[in-house]
């Protein structure tokens, strides 16, 4: 299995510092293309392809606003009662993010892909935009001289091509010729049974200069999970978004589907999106969740505090489908509460055993089909509301607390109504992007109440 790319290398890989530096980039790869391309609040990739030499002479581009209060079903709810919205749809200009410029590895002319934000005409951001949705949220932290860090856990199965929403999925067939079926966590054997897909994983993340941390099988059946070396918010948010397309590319040339679905088998766990997260002094470097003499200090305390206030009421972004709501299962890997221990997995916020240094909060909520920038934004923002309003956490866990009752919602329109009525977190995230986001998750939720589930059909038929 490839190991991972050097920082030397990395660096080589992937950004530019400017316009002359990109246009050499571009220059020594021969790249003819570029995907030019912005996060929607699905974390979907919108924008646009375009001829490189036209890329350096224009460099800026244009695509309708609505781009950033389209469902996931392609809908669109009614603008009316939004505030920051265009009723007449206009363009907005999106300027390429040189940083983040690299390859395209599964394209098969020289193609190069770049991650842009979203301004409007004179020049203010468009706040409904998520990676300036995790942007502000890190200016409020940099206004109070502190820098978070995060590490992402990303959790996703391998799945047989389904062409049929109406059929069940089913583990991908392995090298040995046998699907999975039975638990295989942290088994060796298990991930070699898609070792060419993985290579292809480890190449495609080497050329666009991507760090893999570690891969592991997780319980599920051909469930995997990809963990992400810690570093800036914004650009741990860029490389899941980026690993979501290149562990789908990498599937399919081998004729799998890499599905993010929080819940995508009835009989297997779920999968999450960890986040760990630690607050430095941006002057000192020193890691503010400790004191000098390494004891866990009163912002540690105020962080997770906020956390249990606020995730609730961030919910829909943590869990933003339906189906993420499967997930959340009482006697299960996903937590069901906002309960806090040390090493402690049956919580939702558990704090690794570490060094004083290295302390930090993991948010074991979020799923894996939340978009990576609204997820790390939202949970930030939580620790922050605590530290600032000083808040005092619950005692810690130390048992089990799966017998414990449930602390989060159940339902995707119960997290909406609690993110609607949480002033604290609508005015961190921005008012814009709070009324848009809760008008989309609701016209999801109405195009799920069309669908007839084979459950209905099976009790209610001929019984009712």
């Amino acid at each position: 299995m490839k190991q991972t790319v050097s920082d030397n290398d990395s660096a080589h890989q992937r950004g530019a510092a400017s316009l002359e530096e990109a246009r050499a980039w571009l220059g020594e790869r021969r790249v003819e293309d570029i995907e030019c391309m912005v996060p929607d609040q699905a974390g979907v990739a919108r924008g646009k392809l375009m001829p490189a030499e036209k890329f350096i002479a224009h460099r800026k581009m244009n695509l309708p606003e609505s781009i950033f209060y389209q469902t996931i079903s392609g809908d669109y709810p009614d603008p009316a009662g939004l505030t920051g919205i265009d009723p007449a749809d206009g363009d907005i200009v999106l300027e390429p993010d040189f940083s983040t410029l690299c390859m395209v590895p599964w394209e098969s002319e020289p193609t190069a892909q770049i991650i842009h934000d979203a301004f409007r005409r004179d020049g203010s951001p468009v706040d409904m935009a998520p990676r300036q949705v995790l942007r502000r949220v890190l200016r409020r932290y940099a206004e109070k001289g502190l820098k978070p860090l995060v590490a992402p856990e990303l959790e996703f199965y391998l799945v047989k091509p389904n062409t049929d929403p109406d059929y069940p999925l089913e583990p991908p067939i392995g090298r040995s010729g046998r699907a999975e079926i039975g638990r295989q966590s942290f088994s060796i054997s298990a991930v070699n049974e898609f070792d060419p897909l993985i290579d292809d994983v480890y190449d495609y993340a080497e050329a666009q200069g991507l760090e893999i941390d570690t891969l592991i099988h997780e319980e599920g059946a051909a469930q995997l999970e990809i963990n992400l070396r810690h570093g800036d918010p914004l650009q741990l948010a860029d490389q899941a978004f980026l690993f979501k397309r290149t562990i789908r590319e990498a599937a399919m040339k081998h004729d799998i589907y890499a599905t993010f679905m929080a819940k995508p088998i009835a009989e297997e766990p779920g999968s999450a999106m960890h986040i760990h997260q630690s607050v430095l002094d941006a002057a000192t470097g020193r890691n503010v969740f400790s004191d000098a003499d390494g004891s866990p200090s009163q912002a540690f305390h105020h962080f997770i505090a906020g956390m249990q206030d606020y995730l609730p009421a961030v919910m829909c972004i943590m869990a933003p489908y339906v189906n993420s709501y499967r997930r959340l299962a009482r006697y299960t890997a996903a937590p069901i509460n906002i309960q806090w221990g040390v090493d402690n997995r049956t919580v939702g916020i558990r704090i690794p055993r570490s060094d004083a240094d290295a302390r930090r909060v993991e948010n074991r909520v979020p799923s894996s089909d939340a978009n990576p920038y609204l997820a790390i934004a939202a949970s930030l923002a939580c620790g922050l509301l605590g530290m600032e309003q000083k808040l005092t956490p619950s005692e810690p866990i130390s048992g089990s607390a799966r017998d414990l009752p449930y602390d989060l919602p159940r339902g995707l329109l119960e997290a909406v109504s609690l993110f609607s009525d949480c002033a604290p977190i609508r005015e961190m995230l921005g008012e814009d992007f709070a009324n848009c986001y809760r008008a989309i998750k609701e016209d999801e939720f109405e195009t799920f109440m069309r669908v007839i589930s084979s459950w209905e059909r099976e009790y209610l038929l001929l019984n009712v």
